[in-house]
């Protein structure tokens, strides 16, 4: 009986923690905000997450803000004559019953104007704008590397 009550307590504490990076606003969830630990030079870091539309309607990503950076901008990488370039942009479509990821080498947020670089293990609020569902606020973890993988569909 024992062993039933903890394997539970295990597979529900595992589950909870799996969930508590989620987050939900109108038909649309923000899964896993993630962000790379910066070197204290950098002067930009950039957040990371999946924006999955679970809703029959298109929804568009309009911006981001954080009191962590003077600016938040949504960037993309193209590849451009060979070359990787990163460019910003105004929206991004979130189609209906899909996904966009924001990932390294695709969307991103990018962070400008850092008050300070944030460590491994620490977190950050980061205010998301969409469209049609208006504004969720999120954290995001601040480490190394991308502990979770992620797909590589990145729905533009």
């Amino acid at each position: 009986m024992l062993k039933k009550t903890l394997l539970l307590a295990a597979l529900l504490s595992t589950s909870l923690l799996a969930g508590a990076h989620d987050y939900k606003v109108g038909a649309l969830r923000i899964e896993h905000p993630w962000s790379r630990e910066m070197p204290p030079v950098a002067p930009t870091a950039a957040a990371y997450f999946v924006v999955r539309n679970d809703g029959a309607a298109a929804d568009r990503l309009l911006g981001a803000y954080t009191p962590l950076a003077a600016r938040a901008e949504l960037h993309e990488h193209l590849h451009v004559d060979g070359l990787m370039k990163m460019q910003q942009v105004q929206r991004v479509e979130i189609p209906a019953g899909g996904e966009v990821q924001f990932a390294p080498m695709a969307y991103h947020v990018m962070l400008f104007g850092l008050q300070r670089q944030l460590q491994d293990g620490e977190r950050f609020p980061l205010t998301l704008r969409f469209e049609q569902a208006g504004e969720v606020e999120v954290e995001v973890a601040v480490q190394r590397e991308q502990q979770e993988p992620q797909e590589q569909s990145h729905g533009h």
